[in-house]
């Protein structure tokens, strides 16, 4: 019996997988619209009181997104006011949902990944994950690597994608 040779394990082909990028740490969600009558109408006094009275050491070392989950129309300044509140506690906050924070968080980390090692290769940008990865992550990849990578797929080695070919 012939010996099973994995062809895919002694290629060439060098996988970018998002999920060794991933940003550790705990995603909190902070909806505005909790402190807001019937989570439609900011009353600034109210506002501001259920601000003082919360616990937001709750948030110490995470990365926070704020939004709000209703269709209420709320000020600018109730945004910025929640954020100085757990400004103290957060590692990171940012406007949005928790993609969102994911997204600002792996636009970071790219930012200071070495691309050059990926040189003159054939790339697969791994597709598949187990952590949320967001389309904003896969995005930037591959435009860091276009140019310097000789082809980039996406997928698995198994089934990729092509998307890029550099021009010989």
């Amino acid at each position: 019996m012939e010996e099973i040779i994995n062809k895919v394990a002694t290629s060439a082909l060098e996988v970018f997988d998002l999920e060794d990028h991933y940003p550790k740490g705990v995603r909190a969600q902070i909806d505005i619209s909790q402190w807001l009558l019937e989570g439609f109408l900011l009353k600034e006094k109210d506002f501001r009181e259920q601000l003082r009275n919360h616990d937001w050491a709750q948030y110490q070392d995470q990365f926070v997104a704020i939004n709000c989950s209703t269709d209420a129309i709320v000020p600018a300044w109730a945004s910025i006011l929640v954020t100085i509140q757990v400004a103290p506690y957060a590692k990171k906050i940012v406007d949005g949902t928790i993609e969102d924070l994911d997204a600002s968080l792996y636009e970071e980390l790219l930012a200071k990944v070495d691309y050059s090692v990926y040189a003159n290769k054939a790339v697969i940008i791994k597709g598949c994950s187990k952590k949320p990865v967001p389309m904003r992550a896969y995005l930037i990849v591959a435009h860091n690597l276009q140019g310097l990578a000789r082809s980039i797929m996406y997928g698995e080695a198994c089934s990729a994608v092509p998307l890029y070919k550099a021009k010989k």
